[in-house]
């Protein structure tokens, strides 16, 4: 699993222009001195595993990913020790006053949990690394095309290192990443953000 961990981190640049790297790149309101080195043990927690499923969305949020190092997963769902595989973090991740909550990330964990699929899923993104607006790191942003580009090595080690899995995008960019990337994936379910949480929860279904 080490080995697949810095294989997959080794396709990421460090620093880039308006990307945050989570598991390279150290962000000015994180709260503990190690951030990457736990954003990078949570990561290689999460993938111990032998997933049947691999869920693939756009790119990291500032209220998910970008602090917990695990995709469509927040600070406060770790905190209250709620992801399989991954210890809860002994304090707090970010210095906001209350911890990150993602809309997105409470209801794909609510939804694999009653579809019984939360051991069994690894949750990733199509482009690992966040993009924000300049001098924002509280912010998303639309990833530009070169920018998506930049995450597709990753997915093709993930396709390698998990061949039996399905690839299942969430979203249709998502789709439209994988697609480009020659990885053969099950139809797209739909979004949970922006009111999309019970189409979510009928396309993982259909595809469970």
């Amino acid at each position: 699993m080490s080995t697949l961990i810095n294989r997959l981190l080794a396709t990421l640049p460090p620093g880039h222009p308006g990307l945050f790297n989570p598991w390279a790149d150290r962000c000015p309101h994180e709260s503990l001195a190690d951030g990457v080195a736990g954003r990078i043990q949570r990561l290689k927690s999460h993938l111990d595993c032998d997933p049947s499923f691999i869920l693939v969305g756009e790119a990291p949020g500032y209220q998910g990913c970008r602090y917990s190092g695990v995709a469509f997963t927040s600070e406060r769902l770790l905190l209250e020790g709620r992801i399989p595989r991954i210890p809860a973090p002994t304090g707090r991740l970010s210095t906001r006053p209350l911890p990150f909550s993602e809309p997105s990330a409470t209801v794909v964990w609510r939804t694999l949990r009653e579809l019984g699929m939360e051991d069994e899923t690894v949750l990733w993104n199509a482009l690992q690394m966040h993009p924000h607006h300049p001098k924002e790191p509280w912010s998303n942003r639309s990833p530009a095309r070169a920018e998506l580009a930049l995450g597709t090595p990753a997915l093709k080690l993930l396709r390698r290192a998990f061949p039996n899995a399905t690839f299942v995008p969430v979203g249709k960019k998502a789709e439209a990443i994988l697609r480009d990337a020659d990885i053969r994936a099950a139809p797209y379910v739909r979004h949970p953000a922006n009111g999309g949480a019970t189409a979510f929860a009928r396309g993982l279904r259909g595809v469970a």
